[in-house]
């Protein structure tokens, strides 16, 4: 995590953020966040969605810890034809 002021952002992931809230967290795309995984280091979505949820999505780093929306309700098949679309 990279702190500027109080506002944190997660390192790496500066494509993927789509909002902010009133209190100043930073709100990320899990869906964003996923695709970069799978095109730039060769995940599968399922390996991409375990290393977000063990090293980024649980993270808490305090009360301007990031939040990560779940911003495409869909299965992993789903999710790939997206993905690959």
């Amino acid at each position: 995590m990279i702190e500027q002021d109080k506002t944190m952002f997660a390192d790496g992931y500066h494509y993927a953020i789509i909002g902010t809230t009133d209190d100043g967290r930073v709100v990320y795309s899990k869906v964003m966040m996923i695709e970069k995984l799978v095109s730039e280091d060769d995940m599968t979505i399922e390996e991409a969605i375990e290393w977000c949820e063990y090293n980024v999505w649980t993270a808490y780093v305090g009360e301007h810890t990031p939040i990560y929306v779940n911003d495409f309700d869909a299965d992993f098949e789903e999710l790939n034809q997206y993905i690959n679309a």
